[in-house]
């Protein structure tokens, strides 16, 4: 692949990962909170995202088309999960009303252990499959029919390291003390918000995965 290709490539990259979604959504609402369960959160969709891109590239998408039900069914997985997310932090928030932290340490605290956070951005990016579809659009008219091995590692780290750029200057601007300081007392209305996102988004995507293997 020319350099021109890989450009586009990592440009076109970064507009998806800039368009609001779950990844999006859970690293904002926990970068208000912390900054290093913001990282964590950003390291586990990263690991996601490298999982999809190096299925997109070995021809994932086109074992997903010839058996629709592998996508359907985690689908119906995935969208289960967003909806458990959602549903905890609606509580959560719901909670926190009465109960808000009194400082940056306590909101922090509240979040738990940094290894959950790790899991819980993992779990999120690999609720939705689709990204493999999305990802493959975009790159089979810029890749070789039959691409080399480094071909294919180069982008995979194309696309890997542009999303990772895009999603860490999130969760480092958005946790800088500053902003934590103006959010801190509505935390538990993020919170509800980022809840009902999750919900509306693991409902929709559990009905597609449902409806599709029901037909």
């Amino acid at each position: 692949m020319s350099v021109g290709n890989l450009l586009l490539l990592a440009a076109l990259n970064v507009v998806g990962a800039l368009s609001p979604g779950p990844d999006i959504i859970l690293i904002t609402r926990t970068a208000t909170r912390s900054r290093r369960h913001a990282v964590a959160v950003t390291a586990g969709i990263q690991t996601g995202v490298v999982f999809w891109c190096a299925l997109t590239v070995l021809g994932a998408a086109a074992l997903l088309t010839a058996f629709p039900e592998a996508l359907e069914i985690v689908q119906l997985v995935g969208g289960g999960w967003l909806i458990y997310m959602g549903i905890r932090m609606l509580i959560g928030g719901w909670k926190d009303r009465t109960t808000r932290p009194v400082d940056l340490d306590e909101a922090e605290a509240r979040l738990g252990r940094l290894r959950q956070a790790y899991l819980s951005g993992l779990a999120t990016n690999l609720s939705n499959p689709k990204i493999v579809l999305f990802l493959s659009a975009m790159i089979a008219p810029l890749l070789p029919p039959q691409p080399t091995v480094w071909q294919a590692v180069v982008v995979v780290l194309v696309l890997s390291l542009s999303a990772l750029a895009v999603q860490l200057s999130l969760a480092l601007v958005v946790s800088t003390n500053a902003v934590r300081r103006r959010l801190l007392r509505a935390g538990p209305f993020i919170d509800i918000g980022a809840g009902l996102f999750f919900v509306v988004a693991g409902v929709t995507l559990a009905f597609n995965g449902a409806h599709g293997l029901l037909t």
